[in-house]
């Protein structure tokens, strides 16, 4: 027992695997950590830290599999653990009833799961420490916020979750992995103008806000002025988290299976899909690689649910590098093991990181405004929704700042907008692309915080209506 009262990650697992009746079991313990501290109208409001324990069985009856997911409390007890894997046995035999899961595959034996650090190793926590060297320059920040007849918002999340998992046929796997977050609002003090920025890191270190608050106050001085525009079709300069914004879209919609079956953008007319196709002139690469410095992620795939890209099956199977584009060349599709043995192709699951390379490496978005002879600065958005899976066609608004760019310079803020665009045609229609540097979805954010994008200029970037939204 663990000083909690809670069973171990590796107790969990060895007692539900020995409580199995199923064909094959896979048991995962996810063991969290987290650290928060949170700020509003230049005052801190929160700070501490919290832990958490969550756990999934995943049971496989006749080649269906049922799923079970369970929290702390189903850890305190060896019987306890044994009620959560049979109700998992339980699913997995209704499931069976209606046949074999069309993704259906043997549990990966030892040797063929990803590599992992020490199994027996307990969890890793995260401590408030992390904020050493954030809080100096965030009590700056509010200072200079005050004095400065402006209010800031924002918080910072570090997350350390260690991942235990275990299989039936003896596989033991094991990932810590860390997760920052950094978000910064700032407004004007009669709440008239907003600035946002954000980012992604795994330790805090680096992590200025004074400099980020001066770029936002920059932002507000430029929203001084304001100017209305009609929605139209502009030259948008996109910076690195609006990028990325688009990019994750694009790699979750880029599953074999649903290419193959007509059902996405990647489907070829008449049948088959559009890997060998060029999608841009520009020597784009966008991939997930697990071992990406800085932004490393699990090295084995861990999942609670089968889809077109994922699949219970493979718990376990190694996540290395995986590139939906080369130069500028559609590449490959992401598939499980069940879609890439009926459809004769290669096994390829996406990384929990995503990187975009092909621009010119130490260009910023500020070098690619200064390029832009008339059009738009987007500085965030949200909001994004399918319209067209058959396009990737997405809807959203602009948020938080859109400026208008004249001659290469910024003169004052616009109105928001609502745009229609697909990832797809921001890479066909940019025009110029900066270096590719870390880089946080603001959309996407909740489930996916890794990345590395470059800033891009999209030529005739759709702005199809005006946006009331302030």
């Amino acid at each position: 027992m663990t000083a909690t009262g809670l069973l171990s990650p590796q107790q969990v697992i060895e007692a539900g695997l020995a409580a199995s009746k199923s064909d094959g079991c896979v048991v995962v313990v996810q063991s969290s950590t987290e650290a928060n501290l949170r700020w509003a109208n230049n005052t801190v409001t929160t700070n501490g830290v919290s832990r958490s324990l969550s756990w999934f069985v995943v049971a496989v009856v006749d080649g269906a599999a049922g799923t079970v997911a369970a929290s702390a409390s189903s850890a305190e007890s060896v019987s306890a653990v044994r009620d959560v894997v049979a109700a998992a046995h339980q699913a997995a035999t209704a499931a069976a009833a209606s046949g074999r899961a069309r993704d259906a595959q043997p549990l990966l034996e030892p040797g063929q799961g990803g590599p992992a650090q020490f199994f027996d190793d307990p969890a890793e926590p995260t401590s408030f420490e992390v904020f050493g060297e954030l809080l100096p320059s965030l009590r700056t920040a509010l200072h200079d916020a005050r004095s400065g007849e402006r209010i800031l918002y924002g918080f910072a999340r570090h997350e350390m979750t260690t991942t235990h998992l275990g299989s039936s046929t003896g596989l033991r796997l094991r990932w810590v992995q860390p997760t920052g977050l950094f978000e910064l609002n700032a407004k004007s003090a009669d709440l008239r103008r907003s600035a946002w920025s954000g980012v992604s890191t795994a330790d805090f270190a680096g992590i200025d806000v004074d400099q980020a608050a001066d770029v936002l106050a920059d932002r507000l001085a430029w929203a001084g002025r304001t100017i209305d525009l009609p929605p139209g079709r502009y030259d948008t300069v996109l910076p690195p988290t609006a990028v990325a914004d688009f990019m994750v879209y694009l790699a979750w919609s880029a599953g074999a299976r649903s290419a193959h079956e007509g059902r996405s953008a990647f489907s070829a007319p008449g049948g088959g899909t559009t890997i060998g196709q060029r999608l841009t002139e520009r020597n784009f690469t966008l991939f997930g690689d697990s071992t990406y410095p800085g932004l490393e992620s699990s090295p084995f795939l861990v999942t609670a649910g089968s889809g077109d890209e994922v699949s219970v099956f493979d718990n376990g199977a190694p996540v290395g590098r995986c590139e939906v584009l080369t130069d500028g060349v559609i590449s490959n599709l992401l598939h499980t093991r069940g879609s890439a043995a009926q459809f004769d192709e290669a096994f390829l699951p996406l990384a929990d990181n995503l990187i975009l390379t092909g621009g010119r490496q130490g260009r910023t978005t500020e070098d690619l405004v200064s390029g832009v002879r008339r059009g738009l600065l987007v500085t965030s958005q949200w909001y994004l929704r399918d319209v067209d899976p058959m396009t990737m066609l997405l809807t959203g608004l602009t948020r938080d700042g859109v400026f208008l760019i004249e001659n290469g310079e910024i003169v004052g803020a616009v109105n928001n907008f609502r745009f229609n665009m697909s990832p797809l045609d921001v890479l066909r229609q940019t025009v110029d692309a900066g270096g590719t540097v870390p880089a946080l979805s603001r959309e996407w954010s909740d489930w996916f915080t890794r990345s590395a994008m470059p800033p891009l200029v999209v030529e005739d970037f759709n702005m199809s209506s005006v946006s009331k939204a302030q």
